[in-house]
């Protein structure tokens, strides 16, 4: 469907698509971030759906989000950073534009796959970004995935020295 989408990640980055993915299965709601009329940040819950190479973005009919992805289709997800304060498969966050579906018999066909209610929106994501962050030993280590760059590794310890990145990524 789109250039950029899930599967187009996974064959560019298969462990790394699969660690992100594994993240999000831990919970099933995360935050999304879009951008309301005036530009200012909208966050909502979402449930997400990784299916035929899509990463797909639900909504209940006229829900603001919905509107905001409309008008905008910039948006930013967050994992579930789940219970307590120790993240031990890390943070994930993908950035990207949501791209509508408006075929009635795609959304209908989704529906079916998924026994979603009808009637409601339905996006998938084209990727601009996946990072993942989590803590290695005494190192910060952040993951960042972008379709022009490939994948990145940066690590920083916890002093004044800057990140580094890490050559074998």
């Amino acid at each position: 469907m789109t250039t950029n989408n899930w599967a187009a990640f996974e064959k560019a980055e298969p462990e790394f698509a699969a660690a992100v993915r594994a993240r999000f299965a831990q919970y099933p709601h995360h935050v999304l971030g879009t951008l309301r009329k005036d530009g200012s940040p909208r966050l909502s819950g979402l449930n997400v759906d990784f299916r035929g190479g899509e990463l797909w973005l639900g909504m209940m009919p006229g829900s603001l989000k919905a509107l905001d992805l409309q008008r905008d289709p910039r948006f930013a997800l967050h994992t579930n950073p789940g219970a307590g304060e120790d993240m031990p498969d890390g943070d994930v966050r993908i950035s990207g534009r949501a791209v509508e579906i408006v075929d009635p018999p795609e959304l209908h066909r989704y529906a079916e796959e998924t026994e979603s209610p009808h009637p409601f929106h339905l996006f998938h994501a084209d990727l601009t970004e996946v990072v993942r962050t989590g803590v290695q030993g005494e190192e910060l280590v952040v993951r960042t995935w972008t379709p022009a760059h490939g994948l990145r590794t940066l690590r920083r310890g916890n002093d004044d020295e800057p990140a580094r990145e890490d050559p074998l990524s």
